[in-house]
């Protein structure tokens, strides 16, 4: 967090100079961090908004533990929510519903367009399976009506629908325009739906951790610096290393 402050303080600083590159030795770079200041308190708040909202439960109650920090929301409910998770990475989209439902009906209740990603993705994995005409038949009677729910957007339903059901004409998925809706990255996109959902209706404040928005911030700040100015930066953010500015 402090580097992108500082990050964001030198490009301000540099908008007013010369045209030419500023060359900032390392020396100069790590005292002007020195002098960022932030609190020891907003940092452990955002590894335990990581930590709940990823659902690290253990990891989560240990750092509560050892440094104070309160999560927003009770510690119990994210293994729950976990699960639901899991259930919807495995494929077991059936359980995935009744789990949300065992948690709170409304859910799914107040948000049919989740519900039918849910439903599109049980029909995702009966094509899987290579139950066709179970496929054709759940289509047909569980997700075709939702269509004319008024509450939910029908061109956008019937694009998707016509999408998923599009895999069921081809024998090989690799020569198939929408084969990526079999890939695992489509499981974690509607789990993670799912998950941002469950978050919403425990009144957490933003489904999406703040920590790697914050990463992507200090990249992009980068980038912008690295047009006016050679200074120490980070390239791997796994390691949080500065590198000499190149001269």
């Amino acid at each position: 967090m402090s580097l992108f402050l500082l990050v964001i303080r030198q490009l301000a600083e540099i908008e007013s100079m010369a045209t030419s590159k500023k060359v900032i030795t390392r020396e100069e770079w790590e005292k002007k961090l020195n002098d960022v200041k932030i609190r020891k308190e907003d940092m452990n708040r955002l590894v335990m908004n990581f930590l709940v909202t990823e659902g690290y439960v253990d990891a989560a109650e240990k750092f509560r533990l050892e440094s104070g920090t309160e999560p927003d929301i009770d510690l119990a409910t994210i293994t729950d929510r976990m699960a639901v998770k899991k259930a919807v990475q495995c494929g077991n989209v059936e359980d995935a519903i009744e789990k949300v439902n065992d948690l709170n009906p409304e859910i799914l209740d107040t948000n049919p367009q989740l519900f039918f990603h849910l439903q599109q993705q049980r029909l995702i994995e009966l094509i899987r399976s290579g139950k066709v005409e179970e496929a054709l038949e759940f289509a047909q009677e569980e997700l075709a009506p939702r269509g004319e729910e008024n509450n939910f957007p029908q061109q956008s339903f019937l694009e998707e629908l016509e999408r998923t059901v599009a895999l069921l004409a081809f024998e090989d998925v690799s020569n198939c325009p929408v084969g990526e809706l079999l890939d695992i990255s489509q499981r974690l996109k509607t789990a993670s739906e799912v998950n941002a959902a469950i978050l919403t209706s425990q009144s957490h404040e933003k489904a999406d951790p703040k920590l790697p928005s914050l990463l992507k911030m200090l990249i992009w700040a980068q980038n912008q610096l690295d047009e006016k100015a050679a200074y120490p930066r980070i390239n791997d953010l796994s390691t949080a290393m500065l590198e000499d500015p190149a001269v």
